[in-house]
């Protein structure tokens, strides 16, 4: 498709500073300090106050009153369950001004510390990234399955899996070659595409990166920009759970656009 450079540039660089904005956020994933994974014998954790241990409705809690824990302004104090949903944001206690993030995955349950002090954050100085190229905005066309299906997807954690919502294949051409990636449903009206080519592990993260595309139009044209490919949390941090892409979505050529690994 027909790009104008200086367009590029300029609407790239626009986004390019809210990514960061919103990756300097004091309790964004920059902020992890902690994942540590529960069982059913209660323990204590660094920078997570009480003892937790898995409970049949999902985690338990038992906080004594000077563990400063709270939840939805109220403070915690003797035994409470919380049961994050699979694959959610988790539920959010406050400690100060860190918050304990417990979350489920894949069946089984951990607890994210997530503090505006980690060095992670406050050391951060950007994400390096291709420059934007129009080579790597594409015209694709989105094949929808008659029905969303569930698909099992590795993660970066050895052992555990994430369920993901694919909604149909997208197609395009790169030098006159055909490809096709897998598209899973983002959640906001769009479609989100995790994906590996011959960058990932040299010059871009080996886990996998995301781009998001718009939702399709009734021909299913969409446009697919490489230059918005971003990492997912786990290139910036140990403490992340993030999903593989499926075997599918593993590209054979070098993508050198979007953003570079971080660290």
């Amino acid at each position: 498709m027909a790009v104008d450079p200086r367009t590029l540039i300029h609407d790239w660089d626009s986004w390019h500073a809210e990514r960061e904005a919103e990756l300097r956020a004091p309790h964004g994933w920059l902020s992890l300090t902690a994942l540590h994974w529960l069982d059913a014998e209660p323990a204590a954790f660094p920078g997570a106050p009480g003892r937790w241990s898995v409970h049949p409705d999902g985690v338990l809690l038992h906080a004594e009153p000077g563990d400063g824990l709270s939840h939805g302004g109220g403070a915690i104090e003797g035994e409470l369950v919380l049961s994050p949903a699979e694959g959610g944001a988790g539920v959010t206690l406050q400690h100060g001004e860190r918050l304990v993030e417990v979350i489920q995955r894949g069946g089984a349950y951990a607890l994210r510390v997530r503090d505006p002090q980690a060095p992670t954050r406050t050391a951060f100085t950007g994400v390096p990234a291709f420059t934007p190229d129009a080579r790597w905005v594409l015209d694709a066309s989105f094949e929808a399955y008659a029905q969303p299906r569930r698909m099992t997807v590795g993660a970066v954690v050895p052992g555990l899996t994430h369920e993901q919502t694919a909604r149909g294949v997208l197609r395009f051409e790169l030098d006159g070659v055909a490809h096709a990636l897998t598209a899973m449903d983002a959640g906001d009206g769009g479609l989100s595409v995790l994906f590996r080519d011959a960058t990932s592990g040299v010059s871009t993260h080996g886990g996998a990166r995301s781009v998001s595309v718009d939702e399709p139009g009734d021909d299913g044209a969409v446009v697919l920009d490489f230059n918005r490919a971003v990492n997912l949390p786990c290139a910036f941090t140990d403490y992340g759970t993030c999903p593989l892409p499926p075997a599918e979505n593993v590209l054979p050529v070098a993508v050198e656009a979007g953003e570079r690994h971080p660290r």
